[in-house]
């Protein structure tokens, strides 16, 4: 539902209108991409879902995630107004690429509403919008923080994937997007050719180009929804841009459209345009030499495209009306007969493309309809719809300054000889810089680690010890461990081969190594070119060094030779706890190792949370972060997000959202407040991973089962629970022990945190649900199979105290994060 205000008219235009609303199933897109940018939750609008950012279908290359939120109140009365409630912020290059499945033409309608959130003022953003061909926007800023703006452009792609890039520019060095909509047109939507005024003739080539729309109007009619147009465009009542309403009644059709072959179809305008129309009016003399002119604001530096959309719903007989139609002041058809074009059919949709050069400097363009000058024929006149489009023949933007080939060409020639003229002198200069540099080379090069990477030396006091350089090939020992020389390293992990790669992560790879004395270790190389790698890397050894259990991964040493960042682990055999649920095809866990690996995860979360005065929260619980070793016994891993959690006098963390799509605690989302409890959140999506055995998010199912936390609380509130277990496990599961573990999981996924239970809580329950498990296996499969049906019954009954539960996560705000579980 969107929380768009209606004027009282506007909602009576809408209960008169629903009885004419379009079948919208007309047309079913290729390709249909609606991101709700900047949400976690999906959103729905007029029956259309905007899935959560960053969407299952589209991917999102950007240096950092920034999540920005207003209230519905800050958003002026718009029809899609609960799509500007939310917004991507970027601050520096970023891209969102779609796969096209269809090649061809596509509208791309982008949203905008700026807004303050937190330090980002989204007033003062300067950016520009493009794709791999064509600049969409240029140096656009959206300054009026009480008006939201619409973009919608047509363009026809013949490429695999349409990459739409983000790029701050100015001062600001700051853009944002609100909501991305890449969806397929039907291919006959524009013609080739049009009919071109100056010079007269036709226009050919109008399938190759690319459109802005500017202006979109419902001729003698209230506004069409988007939700009343088979392609979900929005039109504006003509009212506004009528110059002598005097001259004009407004007329509306309640019979049947007739479509003939030809003409319009339901997909070029919908009905609710070709049912009203705006007449000349032909009763009065002193009038009706007069015409009915329309004014549109417009870029006289681009031409355009003006599609006008007429149907006969005023005349009784055929050939009654008559009249000519002009376009800034030139004839455009002389003695209009829809009649003749429509096959001798009243009441048939008919629509006529123009293509114009505006000449004029006012920023004008004049649409008029006028009486005939044929004898014996009363003054009349309609249109029903028009339809202006911004084009562009030449540059690749619709700047009309800059282009993706080159931003101006004239001042580049300009370049080009001031180049000739001072080249002597630039000559003289680079001689000098290069000197220059060549002095400093050496004091350069003795900066550059330290600019680059951060050293341990410069970790806060009390974290480490002093180190130095290990160049013969030992090993030495100080307060975080072993600090490896490089070679080493690379002796042990085969050169970092690519073949001995056990993980990757937003800090780098990890490799499978084996020193000399044939001790397994896991080895996380850095990237040293990521910011990302850098602050992990300090946070994982600030934590590690401080902590040990046995259900923590052991920091071992570290390497920061060479510019290089390493730490070293003790090994996992087993790998992680995700790729024993699914993908790797490994042999299925018992519950009761399932129950056994749960728990001492909860036991290294738990001394996260208490072990220490100052609470630690891990930040990016998952099941790729849970790690087996040769007895399958868990251990908690990845620290690099990890944050100290709040003083004792006060509740919570304020810091940006970092964790995994898919296990984001929303109220850490919504609020920026980072509690332990966003840990629990996170651990009861991976309960419901163990149950399930399937990823959070998998785009390759249907709809309504993608988002696995989603799904698994629809079934249990219908009392589906058999729907949801892995079916390794079917039958094997004793009802008490599955409704202790499905209880603990519901509550962890409470919608605020107050209400999730304490990692203490959570370990006592997983505790006691093995207990009600027992050592001795469920008799039969068939026993099995009865206890869950039972325990479906009940809780789709309400009688086992379940059902209540799950109404403490609220799924609307919860679970659509659609993005790869593993992204960050």
């Amino acid at each position: 539902m969107t929380s768009t205000r209606l004027t009282i008219g506007y909602a009576l235009f809408l209960l008169v209108g629903s009885s004419m609303l379009c079948d919208c199933n007309a047309f079913s897109p290729a390709d249909n991409y609606l991101i709700d940018c900047g949400s976690l939750v999906n959103t729905t609008v007029d029956n259309r879902v905007f899935l959560a950012d960053v969407s299952l279908y589209s991917s999102l290359a950007t240096p950092s995630n920034i999540f920005a939120n207003t209230t519905a109140n800050s958003v002026s009365s718009f029809e899609s107004s609960s799509l500007y409630q939310t917004a991507r912020i970027f601050i520096g290059p970023s891209s969102y690429s779609f796969p096209i499945l269809k090649k061809g033409r596509h509208f791309i309608r982008l949203y905008f509403f700026p807004f303050v959130y937190q330090s980002y003022d989204l007033t003062s953003a300067n950016f520009s919008v493009s794709t791999q061909q064509f600049i969409l926007l240029s140096n656009f800023q959206a300054t009026n923080s009480s008006v939201a703006e619409f973009k919608e452009y047509s363009m026809n792609i013949n490429t695999d994937t349409l990459i739409l890039t983000f790029t701050p520019v100015g001062k600001s060095l700051l853009a944002f997007i609100n909501a991305i909509e890449v969806v397929s047109v039907p291919d006959d939507l524009i013609s080739d050719s049009a009919q071109s005024l100056n010079p007269i003739g036709t226009y050919n080539g109008l399938k190759e180009q690319v459109f802005e729309t500017i202006h979109r109007i419902n001729m003698g009619g209230l506004p069409v929804l988007s939700a009343q147009d088979t392609l979900w465009r929005s039109w504006q009542s003509d009212q506004s841009f009528l110059i002598n309403k005097n001259a004009a009644k407004f007329y509306s059709f309640t019979e049947t459209i007739n479509y003939v072959q030809g003409g319009a179809t339901k997909d070029t305008a919908p009905e609710l345009v070709y049912s009203t129309a705006t007449e000349l009016i032909a009763s009065n003399t002193s009038l009706s030499l007069y015409n009915v002119t329309w004014e549109f604001d417009v870029d006289t530096s681009f031409p355009l495209m003006i599609r006008l959309h007429f149907c006969d719903i005023v005349s009784k007989v055929l050939n009654q009306l008559y009249f000519n139609l002009y376009i800034n002041g030139l004839i455009g058809i002389e003695d209009l007969d829809l009649s003749a074009l429509t096959t001798n059919t009243l009441a048939a949709a008919y629509y006529v493309d123009f293509f114009l050069r505006p000449s004029n400097g006012s920023g004008k363009v004049h649409v008029s309809i006028g009486p005939s000058t044929l004898a014996n024929v009363p003054p009349d006149g309609i249109l029903n719809g028009l339809e202006m489009l911004k084009m562009n023949t030449s540059m690749s933007s619709f700047d009309g300054q800059v282009s993706i080939v080159s931003k101006n060409e004239s001042k580049r020639k300009l370049a080009l000889l001031l180049g000739s003229l001072l080249g002597a002198f630039f000559v003289v200069v680079i001689a000098v810089f290069l000197f220059w540099v060549l002095s400093k080379r050496r004091k350069l090069l003795r900066n550059y680690q330290s600019k680059t990477w951060l050293h341990l030396s410069n970790f806060k006091d009390g974290i480490h010890s002093p180190v130095s350089k290990c160049s013969n090939g030992t090993t030495h020992q100080n307060a975080l461990g072993l600090q490896f020389p490089f070679a080493v390293l690379q002796e042990a992990t085969n050169n970092f081969d690519e073949n001995w790669v056990i993980g990757v992560g937003g800090f780098g790879n990890v490799y499978k190594g084996e020193l000399k004395d044939k001790t397994k270790v896991a080895v996380k190389r850095g990237n040293s070119k990521s910011h990302q790698g850098i602050t992990e890397f300090r946070t994982e050894i600030e934590f590690l060094s401080q902590l040990r259990h046995r259900h923590l991964v052991s920091l071992i040493g570290y390497c920061n030779e060479n510019n290089e960042m390493i730490l070293v682990y003790e090994f996992m055999k087993n790998g992680t706890l995700k790729s024993h649920l699914y993908g790797l095809g490994l042999p299925p866990l018992s519950w009761k190792q399932r129950l056994e690996i749960c728990i001492g995860s909860a036991k290294g979360v738990h001394y996260l949370h208490t072990g220490s005065a100052k609470s630690i929260i891990h930040r990016d619980i998952k099941s790729a972060n849970i790690l087996l070793d040769e007895n399958l016994m868990a251990k908690v891993a990845d620290f690099g997000l990890s944050k100290a959690g709040p003083d004792l006098d006060e509740t919570h963390v304020t810091t940006a959202v970092k964790g995994s799509f898919g296990y984001l605690d929303p109220e850490y989302f919504r609020m920026q407040r980072l509690t332990e409890k966003s840990d629990v959140y996170s651990f009861g999506v991976v309960l419901l991973e163990v149950l399930c055995a399937r990823p959070v998010i998998d785009p390759t199912l249907p709809r309504e089962m993608i988002n696995m936390t989603e799904w698994a609380m629809k079934c249990l509130n219908k009392g589906q629970i058999e729907e949801i277990i892995d079916p390794h496990l079917s039958g094997l599961i004793r009802t008490k022990s599955l409704e202790k573990f499905v209880e603990t999981a519901v509550k962890c996924l409470a919608d605020y945190g107050v209400d999730r239970p304490t990692m203490g809580d959570v370990l006592w329950s997983l505790e006691y649900s093995l207990q009600l498990q027992g050592s001795v296996p469920t008799t039969s499969k068939m026993d099995g199979l009865n206890e869950v049906a039972q325990l479906s019954s009940e809780v789709h009954e309400g009688k086992s105290g379940l059902k209540d539960n799950l109404s403490d996560a609220s799924m609307s705000n919860v679970f659509s994060q659609l993005m790869e579980s593993e992204g960050r």
